[in-house]
Parts: structure tokens; C-alpha cells; sequence
């Protein structure tokens, strides 16, 4: 039998590579420019991309073991006997971020920690722009950031959430340079043990929004360092009027037992060359470095 490849053998080949670059060339095209690539920075599995740091402990020392996985939660415990003597702590996310979405489902649970502050019943925050953890000083009581105070309510008053504190910094709200350390927002009221939801959406230095139920509670932009209302920090860390671009996420120990069930993030800075297979419609901040093609 002759084993020559006949005219249609060969022709049908060659369609068949064709077909193949073909495909591949449509596998290279972002077909889904438009979904959302959430980040889960704490996912229910692990917390080994945080590191904690305390007032007066070096970094990475989880002081009587406050941060916990616990149930597939991110816990914040005082399971350990002991009284307040002002070590705050603050567990940071391994990397930085300019420009993102951030959402997270927390709730207040059972008692404060012995002699802790008043202020600080049922309170938490998600600081935002983080100084770097290596640069905090061995007894700072808080990071420089922003921070996206969580607090709980009593069961009878009320008392906003998602509201802002500025250890370290300032912002500029209403047209004017604010420097006052905390301010409401326009929130409701979260009683008991309920799990809230909360969103900020942040654009390096220019835009920053606390957001409960799809509705903008607090804005402010241009933060910068500078206001004080932190110590013990390195003067080398503190540079008064730098604008705060970037930064690491953190949550905190502020002596009141508190659960994350999950901490995610939208990245809002990528390829933005239409032309790559990872470019989003949604970044707002260029980074063509990252382009895949």
C-alpha cells in the first residue's frame, strides 16, 4: 500500500493547524475583561501571611497568643489571664497596596480585657497605608495610617461604625485640612454579635471611602503624615507632611475580642493594555510591567 500522504491528507493538516493557531490565538485575548479578581487576604485556611506586632514586643511576637485562627475565623483573644498595661497590637498583611477595593465581615464578641480603655469596648479598625512594620518603633502604640474604625453598639445608643481615626496623620475632608483625631461617620448602628460588612475604597493619596450597604459613609483624601496622637514611633518614620500614597493593611488588639470571617481585596492597579490577557476594565492605576501576552 503506498503510504504517501495524499493532496487531501496533506490539505486537511494544514487546516487543522490553521484551526490550532487559531485557537491559540484567541486563548491570548482577556475574554472577561469585566470580572472582578478578588484577592482573599484572609481566606478562613491561615493567618501566615500576617505578622503581629505589640507595644513593647519585637515584630512578629504574638503577645499571649491575641491573634488566633480559631473555627475558620481570624480571631482577636484575650484567652490569657492578664491585665492591660498598654500593649496594642496590630497584625499586618505581608504586602502593600495603592489603590484598591477592600472588604471584610466582622463582629464583636463576649468581654473586654481587664482595665482596657473605655473607648476601646467593642472597637476594632482596618488600618489602611500602613506604615512598614520594620520601621515601627519597639514600644509605638499604633502605626502610622488611616484607620477605619469598627466599633459595636451597646444594645440602647448609638454608635457609628466605619468611621476614621488618623494615628500619625492628617487628611483633608471638605475642602479643608482636618486634624482633629477621630470623626464620625454617618453610619447606622450595629448592635450584638452580628456580622457586618464593611468596603473601603481606596485611590493611593487622592480618594479614600468607608462604605457600609453600598452607601459612602466617610470620605476624605490627601492624607499625609503629621497630627501626632501616636508614640513611640522612630523619628526616621515620622515625616511630617509626606503624603501617605501606599501602605500595609492591618487589623487590631485594642483588648475587646473580635472575629474576621474573611478579609478581601480588589487590586485596582494592573495591566491596562487592552491588547494582554490580564488586562481589567476595572484598574484604574497603570502598571504595564505586569502585562501577560
Amino acid at each position: 500500500m503506498d503510504s504517501k500522504p495524499t493532496g487531501f491528507n496533506i490539505k486537511r493538516s494544514f487546516q487543522i493547524l490553521i484551526a490550532i493557531l487559531l485557537l491559540s490565538a484567541c486563548g491570548a485575548v482577556n475574554e472577561n475583561p469585566d470580572d472582578e479578581e478578588w484577592i482573599a487576604l484572609f481566606d478562613g485556611s491561615s493567618i501566615t501571611d500576617w505578622t503581629p506586632k505589640f507595644a513593647g514586643y519585637d515584630l512578629g511576637v504574638n503577645y499571649n497568643n491575641t491573634f488566633v485562627l480559631r473555627d475558620s475565623l481570624l480571631s482577636v483573644r484575650y484567652d490569657v489571664k492578664d491585665t492591660f498595661k498598654g500593649n496594642f497590637g496590630h497584625l499586618y498583611f505581608k504586602e502593600k497596596f495603592s489603590h484598591y477595593r477592600l472588604r471584610a465581615k466582622y463582629r464583636f464578641v463576649g468581654d473586654q480585657m481587664t482595665e482596657g480603655p473605655g473607648w476601646a469596648w467593642r472597637n476594632n479598625g482596618l488600618m489602611l497605608h500602613c506604615q512598614e512594620p520594620s520601621s515601627i518603633g519597639l514600644d509605638q502604640d499604633f502605626p502610622i495610617s488611616l484607620e477605619l474604625q469598627l466599633l459595636g453598639g451597646d444594645g440602647e445608643n448609638e454608635r457609628t461604625t466605619a468611621n476614621l481615626c488618623t494615628p500619625g496623620t492628617n487628611v483633608v475632608m471638605n475642602d479643608s485640612l482636618f486634624t482633629p483625631h477621630c470623626v464620625n461617620s454617618v453610619s447606622d448602628t450595629y448592635h450584638g454579635d452580628q456580622w457586618v460588612e464593611v468596603e473601603a475604597l481606596v485611590l493611593g493619596d487622592s480618594l479614600i471611602q468607608h462604605i457600609l450597604k453600598d452607601k459612602v459613609v466617610m470620605e476624605y483624601r490627601n492624607p499625609t503624615i503629621g497630627g501626632g496622637a501616636i508614640s513611640g514611633y522612630k523619628e526616621s518614620a515620622y515625616i511630617e507632611g509626606a503624603p501617605l500614597k501606599e501602605g500595609y493593611i492591618s487589623i487590631q488588639a485594642e483588648t475587646h475580642p473580635v472575629d474576621f470571617k474573611s478579609i478581601e481585596l480588589l487590586n485596582l492597579t494592573g495591566c491596562m493594555d487592552k491588547k494582554a490577557k490580564n488586562y481589567k476594565s476595572y484598574y484604574v492605576r497603570e502598571d504595564n510591567s505586569s502585562c501577560e501576552y
